[in-house]
């Protein structure tokens, strides 16, 4: 793939990672609105999930996007879904994925900063390392063992119950632009069986 495409693949991630850490700003929810969707009629492409991405943004109040984020990932004591490797893989928190993951992580230098609150297996921590991943040269391999490590068991089974949870409504829509980014990526790094 060219330059222009990993740094789209780099953008998409950093995206996801945005929308998945924290409920978007007002100035995040402006920016989803000027996203250039190419137009595509393909259902379930990247394009058409960013299009409707963009369409949700702009129909969205950022205060019910806010309340929306709180009753998906936080809840009272826990959201509605658990965005963590360790809880898709085995059923609960702080198991064997994350220490594989951290160990993985150590190996390729990276470390968790101190202000640091999430383990490192929350999706947003995932989609972070893998856009710093495409952004270094060299790092074809590691993205294609880091995806199939560590997202690639879980990642399409999160996004599938995002765009089905009962406290969605913007969120359906960055389910359905993870669902299909995760397509994509699975074929791109040769992970389709």
């Amino acid at each position: 793939m060219s330059d222009e495409g990993d740094q789209l693949r780099a953008g998409a991630y950093a995206l996801l990672a945005r929308l998945l850490r924290q409920a978007p700003d007002d100035e995040v929810m402006v920016r989803l609105q000027h996203v250039v969707a190419e137009d595509d009629a393909q259902e379930g492409s990247i394009a058409h999930a960013l299009g409707v991405l963009k369409l949700a943004a702009a129909s969205s109040e950022p205060s019910q996007v806010e309340q929306e984020f709180t009753d998906l990932f936080i809840g009272l004591g826990r959201g509605e879904l658990v965005p963590y490797g360790s809880w898709y893989l085995t059923g609960y928190l702080m198991e064997k994925p994350l220490s594989d993951l951290r160990n993985d992580l150590r190996d390729m230098g990276y470390e968790r900063t101190g202000d640091t609150r999430e383990p490192e297996d929350h999706i947003a921590a995932l989609c972070e390392v893998m856009a710093m991943l495409i952004a270094a040269p060299g790092t074809a391999a590691r993205q294609s063992r880091f995806f199939c490590d560590h997202m690639q068991p879980w990642i399409e089974q999160f996004f599938a119950d995002l765009t089905t949870a009962q406290s969605a409504c913007f969120y359906t829509s960055v389910g359905r632009f993870g669902a299909a980014f995760s397509r994509f990526e699975k074929q791109y790094l040769s992970l389709d069986e």
